[in-house]
């Protein structure tokens, strides 16, 4: 089980959850992934694009571990431009929404120079607490 936890004495939580208290019965732990196709190529000429595959692509892993987007307790999001992730912000929420819902887990987004796939412009790894 999952538990939101965003006190009202800290900012409000938009696109994140401050805090998340999980039980249950099986950890799972999801590898970063990134905008690769089957085939390992790149997709995506842009980052809510790349964002969408990587996103599909960690939600797949976690569906084979036997896991819902509900049971994500903690997504990290590594960015090679932080201010265009920020700017397509409104974009990539409506991105979670469709793909693994209206809940969020708690999460934090890091800049990096580049990732190992040298064309890839975002990578999410996460964490999952499967009842």
């Amino acid at each position: 089980m999952i538990e939101r936890i965003n006190p009202p004495g800290l900012c409000p939580a938009t696109g994140f959850s401050h805090a998340v208290a999980a039980t249950g019965s099986r950890l799972v732990l999801l590898a970063g992934q990134t905008a690769l196709d089957a085939a390992g190529k790149v997709v995506g000429d842009t980052l809510p694009q790349q964002f969408e595959r990587a996103l599909g692509n960690l939600l797949a892993a976690l569906a084979a571990a036997g896991g819902t987007p509900a049971e994500l307790a903690r997504v990290t999001v590594y960015a090679v431009d932080v201010a265009e992730y920020r700017a397509c912000a409104p974009e990539l929420g409506r991105i979670w929404h469709r793909l693994a819902g209206r809940d969020y887990p708690a999460m934090a987004v890091i800049g990096t120079t580049r990732l190992w796939d040298e064309q890839a412009m975002v990578e999410l790894d996460g964490i999952a607490l499967l009842a």
